[in-house]
């Protein structure tokens, strides 16, 4: 039982479940980063489409100005000087903007391919969860089955001895008894003398042996 639960601890798919976990956080903060520097550069661009649009209306009105041909010769001069300086600055403005714009699409790729990878972090969670959950659910049985099939055999069991069982299990991480192999404890993997194992080949099949090592009982072939 002791076997079963350590395993039901240590399934693979914990250790896979938790760096696949970090992976997906990792990606998620990425992702919620590059959302909110998106809405900055998206203010950034309606500040320079407004800034262009403002240049737009300027030189619309001075156009309109020129075409009419109102005001004086001086007047209509430095309206055609404006006119330029204005165009310049225009183009200027419209750069910015279109630099604002590449980085607008930029960081949306970046949105985009982020949020396809914590998608896929998602399934692969999921599926690691079912096959988690599938496993502790074998194991469970696993361990209902071995729980049947102790208690049966408890109640054949000396009662003084099945206290001894269950102190020694209760003080050794679960282990109560171990199967003596050749001159090997199972439960410590202890290598037992020839004058101890020779000492235990002499005792009757009935009479309780212990490990010197782990003191739990060795279970001797008949």
């Amino acid at each position: 039982m002791s076997t079963l639960k350590n395993k039901a601890a240590n399934l693979p798919e914990l250790a896979e479940i938790a760096s696949t976990t970090i992976k997906s956080n990792n990606v998620r903060d990425l992702r919620i980063a590059a959302e909110t520097e998106l809405s900055d550069v998206k203010r950034e661009l309606a500040r320079a489409e407004g800034d262009v649009e403002q240049i737009v209306t300027r030189i619309e009105r001075d156009e309109k100005r020129l075409a009419s041909g109102t005001g004086t010769p001086k007047e209509l001069e430095q309206t055609q000087h404006e006119l330029g300086t204005l165009g310049a600055r225009r183009s200027e403005l419209e750069e910015v903007e279109l630099e604002i714009m590449m980085r607008v699409d930029g960081i949306k790729d970046r949105i985009a391919t982020l949020s396809q990878e914590e998608n896929e972090l998602g399934m692969v969670l999921a599926d690691l969860n079912i096959r988690k959950e599938n496993a502790l659910a074998a194991i469970h049985t696993e361990l209902e089955g071995i729980e049947t099939d102790r208690k049966a055999t408890t109640q054949s069991v000396n009662a003084e001895f099945l206290a001894l069982y269950e102190k020694i299990r209760a003080g050794s991480n679960g282990i109560g008894a171990a199967a003596l192999a050749g001159n090997q404890c199972k439960g410590c993997n202890l290598t037992l003398n020839t004058i101890e194992l020779q000492r235990i080949a002499g005792l009757a099949q009935d009479e309780v042996v212990r490990c010197e090592e782990c003191r739990c009982i060795l279970v001797r072939d008949k």
